[in-house]
């Protein structure tokens, strides 16, 4: 099984094997270790959150195109420059990036995440990356999110109040 603990059909799992191999898959020995690329004002934040929130997550390396920032460290984090992108995510073991870099940038910066041996990415781009299907990618779309937010606080939406019948809510009822 994917948890590394194997049960039986007829005798299932031996319960503090399985709460052992659970509790190594939620609480890892080691914080895994991720590279942020784009220390703009998203980045600042994100950098910011995971240096007091995460301890089994930690940014090990940040990058960015401006040159005033190599050399920096930012929320704990020392910022470099992108051209050691590869460089640095060999050296300290990355496998995880959380890209977070203009439109027009992303695409090309995926594809150095994956040559320098990402396995998966967090793209807060608002674009769809184009990377094998061996690299894993989490979209990001915080226009949806508030969109999907924002159609709960219209008028119609109040608690108690009927949902629209060209919501895909109402279209579900309406089929039942």
């Amino acid at each position: 099984m994917m948890l590394g603990c194997s049960g039986t059909p007829s005798r299932g799992y031996e319960i503090s094997a399985l709460l052992a191999c659970i509790n190594r898959l939620l609480h890892p020995p080691v914080a895994q270790r991720i590279a942020l690329v784009g220390v703009g004002n998203l980045g600042r934040a994100i950098l910011a959150y995971f240096g007091r929130h995460q301890p089994t997550l930690r940014i090990a390396a940040a990058f960015d195109r401006d040159p005033g920032l190599a050399g920096q460290v930012v929320a704990g984090c020392r910022c470099h420059p992108t051209e050691r992108l590869e460089e640095i995510t060999a050296a300290e073991g990355i496998r995880l990036a959380l890209l977070v870099v203009p439109e027009g940038s992303a695409q090309a910066v995926a594809e150095r995440l994956v040559a320098a041996g990402i396995r998966a990415i967090v793209n807060f781009a608002p674009v769809r990356l184009n990377v094998p299907r061996t690299v894993h990618v989490e979209n990001i779309d915080m226009t949806m999110a508030l969109e999907r937010a924002a159609f709960f606080v219209r008028p119609s939406s109040r608690p108690g109040s009927p949902v629209r019948a060209s919501s895909p809510v109402a279209q579900d009822e309406t089929a039942r």
